[in-house]
């Protein structure tokens, strides 16, 4: 067991619009959403950071936030809420933290980056690939390229055999002794994976923007408007995000040993900070 401690971060307050419109009772008032991370303190590789929220250089404005991003989500640009301030307040260092694992690289996921920059950064290749190219209207808007002109040290993937609850995964991440593997849910983005993490006896599922409310996964309502619709509007391939969500709902109903949380959902944030 190489794995110590697993500290859950929200590393960027968002306030998007009309918060009735993604089931909180805000009625036109802003809601409120969280970008959940994960700091995970190991025995042998040092801290390792799954997602990264907006870093200091997005508080700092140093990073081309668009107008829109903040108008619609409000951002709190909060440099108390960065992943490097957080670590700092636990009394960590910086330096030691050695791997960052991304769900996938949009301005809300990746900004922290830099904060880090000689962390090595995992992820699946074709998110990589996306990233970099670009190519579509959405992708400009989604990826900044001020997160990575620092050339971070990138670990790249794709699936090789391994499997993961039935799923294909990447189990071994390279230099890493601790049980943190990627498991491709694309659709949300080409190259988009969900992050499991071992604690204890129980692993840790952060799905990261495969869904946002957790109706999606329960299946006993349909999520809120707002969610529903943004996830429409933001996927990438909608067949495979459908695909993953059903992946993620069969992972839920037939493994008891499971934490699964997405992203950007409060209450289960809020839930899952109350249990540990």
């Amino acid at each position: 067991m190489t794995i110590r401690a697993v500290h859950h971060l929200n590393c960027a307050t968002m306030c998007p619009l009309a918060g009735f419109l993604i089931g909180q009772d805000t009625g036109w008032r802003r809601g409120k959403m969280v970008a959940h991370c994960l700091l995970i303190e190991t025995e042998r590789d040092g801290l390792v950071l799954v997602d990264t929220g907006l870093g200091t250089d997005d508080v700092a404005g140093r990073t081309g936030l668009s107008r829109t991003f903040k108008r619609l989500f409000g951002p709190a640009l909060d440099h108390q809420e960065t992943a490097l301030a957080q670590v700092e307040a636990l009394g960590l260092s910086p330096a030691e933290v050695r791997h960052i694992v991304v769900t996938h690289l949009d301005l809300d996921h990746a900004g922290g980056i830099p904060d880090f920059p000689n962390a090595k950064v995992h992820l699946h290749a074709r998110e990589h690939g996306a990233a970099m190219m670009r190519t579509s209207f959405k992708e400009k808007e989604r990826y900044l390229r001020a997160h990575w002109q620092h050339g971070p040290k990138w670990e790249l993937y794709t699936e090789d055999g391994e499997t993961w609850r039935g799923l294909p995964a990447v189990t071994r991440l390279r230099g890493l002794d601790a049980d943190i593997g990627l498991v491709p849910m694309h659709g949300h983005t080409r190259g988009h994976s969900a992050i499991i993490v071992r604690s204890g006896d129980r692993w840790l599922v952060h799905a990261g923007d495969a869904y946002f409310h957790r109706n999606s996964v329960e299946g006993s309502a349909p999520p809120p408007i707002g969610f529903a619709a943004f996830e429409r509007a933001m996927q990438m391939d909608p067949a495979a995000r459908r695909a993953s969500l059903a992946a993620l709902r069969q992972i839920r109903e037939s493994y008891p040993d499971v934490d699964m949380f997405c992203a950007h959902s409060d209450a289960e944030y809020d839930a899952i900070r109350a249990r540990a």
